[in-house]
């Protein structure tokens, strides 16, 4: 790590930018997404509700993977309901590899309008959200209702419910002449350190938690969608003051669909040779088709 009144490479777009406040017990991620945003989101013609809730969902849970420090780890977080517009909303992060889709009821999104709430688009549903450690050192998952005006609210509700970890998270989305840009800022209380997890005695009344929020809640939507700003720019104005903050840049973000013919090939061949047999076409072809890049692939029998 360096401190950030010393860093000569600053960054705008594209990858993570970890830090640190020691003296607060405080660490965050702060990340940006143009043109890998814009990638996932052409495989799909989502109207621009569904850009927007995808585009947010992208940047929380590239925030999230980004915490993780295992080589191979994956974040996943789902939203899902029964009886609203969006049926499933599914984002995943593994080693700076990203991908999302949803999935949504066109008729009920155009009864919306144009700018419609997050319980608008989902009514009652829950949002989950799942962490894969890599080497066999586990998995664990939580399961928050989706409330709140944001997604961002729920996934805070998730850290203080399923994680005992105060945590402040703002994002931004903005669309212009047809490119989205997307960014969010994660700040979390760790007074047991980055290690372990019991942290139960984690408050949200905490004097120097309260202090790092109060300055991380005034950073505004146009600083974080900014991309005349380096990122490290925006810690400094929210955080200049502190004794020491120290930066780690993360790691560079590229859309991540892993999808391919040969691994289509290897997962169908865990299925029976009956189920395998209902599924091929009258050319004997399975075609798979994958909701994340929105493209077919026709796999021999």
């Amino acid at each position: 790590m360096t401190d950030i009144s010393s860093a000569t490479e600053e960054t705008y777009s594209g990858r993570t930018l970890a830090f640190t406040i020691p003296s607060r017990d405080t660490r965050g991620r702060i990340v940006r997404l143009d043109t890998t945003l814009d990638a996932i989101l052409a495989a799909h013609d989502y109207p621009a509700p569904i850009t927007h809730l995808l585009a947010e969902a992208l940047v929380l849970v590239t925030l999230m993977g980004s915490l993780l420090k295992d080589d191979g780890s994956q974040v996943t977080m789902q939203a899902q309901t029964e009886a609203g517009a969006v049926k499933l909303l599914v984002c995943d992060y593994k080693g700076g590899e990203l991908r999302g889709y949803v999935d949504f009821d066109h008729a009920k999104l155009a009864e919306l309008g144009s700018n419609p709430s997050l319980f608008a688009l989902f009514g009652k549903g829950y949002l989950a959200i799942t962490f894969d450690i890599a080497e066999g050192k586990g998995r664990y998952q939580g399961i928050v209702p989706l409330e709140g005006e944001t997604l961002a609210q729920a996934c805070e509700t998730y850290f203080f419910q399923s994680e005992q970890v105060p945590t402040l998270i703002r994002t931004a989305v903005r669309s212009d002449g047809g490119k989205c840009l997307a960014a969010g800022m994660l700040i979390q209380h760790l007074p047991d350190g980055e290690e372990g997890r019991e942290r139960l005695h984690a408050r949200l009344d905490h004097p120097e938690w309260e202090h790092v929020a109060i300055l991380g809640g005034t950073v505004k939507h146009e600083e974080l969608v900014d991309l005349d700003l380096s990122l490290e720019a925006i810690v400094w104005r929210l955080f200049h003051e502190e004794d020491e903050v120290r930066i780690e840049p993360g790691a560079m973000i590229d859309k991540g669909c892993r999808c391919s013919v040969e691994h289509y090939r290897e997962v169908l061949a865990k299925f029976p040779e009956a189920d395998r047999a209902e599924m091929r076409d009258d050319d004997g072809i399975i075609v798979v088709d994958c909701a994340f890049c929105s493209r077919k692939f026709p796999i021999e029998a």
